[in-house]
């Protein structure tokens, strides 16, 4: 079975797409096929996603679903006039938060993703910097590092620590264990100090070549032995340092970061 989807929002679409694909998710048995369309934020362009809806469902004999996170309750309505089935993350909410805060929400869009909070925009833009100057060893000063993450080469180590500088303005670095360190199973000189600010990625082997062939195919670097021979050491290295790990295989990038904060007391909300 097949449904169509869309993701509408009078801003980014993020909040819709990832509250949506959470939702979704319940249904293994349903491929969807799905659509964002975010900056519906005016009557003209709510009519331009209506029609859009509405020629869908002609075309599959299928209502579609549409996942709403926009703030005008007309711009929903002329949304809803596509007869696709309306699903407003929002409303649950709204209703008892006017009942006990004594207010009415104002209605304004672009609110969810804007800068409304320039220190806080200004946090995640400095974390996210430092991540990317701190990217697999390029810069070694960890003073002002929140954590570090090791692991060996292409085991998660920059995407996770990108996703919690942009999303969380913690500053992450991460160093790449390099076949020196495992074969010496000594921790490098450079982290001794900061080692209560340590955290190990390792991932499946199997999983690891096929990343690797990926990006440098045919090569000795790619190969399962290889591979294996690196989470050996690297699993041997950080269980003789006290370093705690994750094997982030079958873990997505938001689970990753949730449980390292977990482990270092990190209490964080998303920007």
């Amino acid at each position: 079975m097949q449904r169509t989807v869309f993701f509408i929002s009078d801003s980014t679409g993020i909040t819709a797409e990832t509250i949506g694909n959470s939702i979704l998710a319940q249904f293994e048995g349903v491929q969807f096929d799905k659509h964002r369309l975010p900056f519906t934020d005016n009557a003209h362009k709510a009519e331009t996603a209506a029609l859009r809806i509405k020629t869908k469902y002609a075309q599959s004999g299928q209502r579609p679903i549409v996942v709403n996170t926009m703030a005008d309750r007309a711009l929903c309505d002329i949304v809803a006039t596509s007869g696709a089935l309306m699903l407003d993350v929002f409303a649950p909410f709204i209703g008892p938060l006017e009942d006990e805060l004594g207010a009415k929400r104002s209605g304004a869009v672009n609110r969810s993703h804007g800068m409304v909070d320039f220190d806080k925009y200004e946090a995640r833009i400095n974390a996210t910097n430092y991540a990317l100057s701190h990217d697999d060893g390029l810069d070694v000063n960890y003073a002002e590092a929140d954590l570090i993450l090791v692991g060996v080469s292409r085991s998660g180590k920059t995407p996770t620590c990108l996703y919690m500088a942009l999303h969380y303005g913690v500053s992450a670095a991460n160093y790449p264990l390099t076949d020196e360190d495992l074969e010496k199973l000594e921790l490098p000189a450079r982290l001794r100090p900061y080692k209560d600010r340590l955290y190990g990625l390792t991932i499946d082997p199997q999983r690891l070549a096929q990343i690797r062939e990926q990006r440098r195919a045919g090569s000795r670097y790619a190969t399962l032995q290889q591979c294996r021979w690196e989470l050996e050491q690297a699993d041997r290295l950080m269980r003789q340092a006290g370093i705690p790990s994750l094997n982030t295989t079958h873990v997505s990038i938001e689970e990753i970061a949730s449980k390292i904060f977990d482990r270092f007391g990190i209490e964080r909300t998303m920007f």
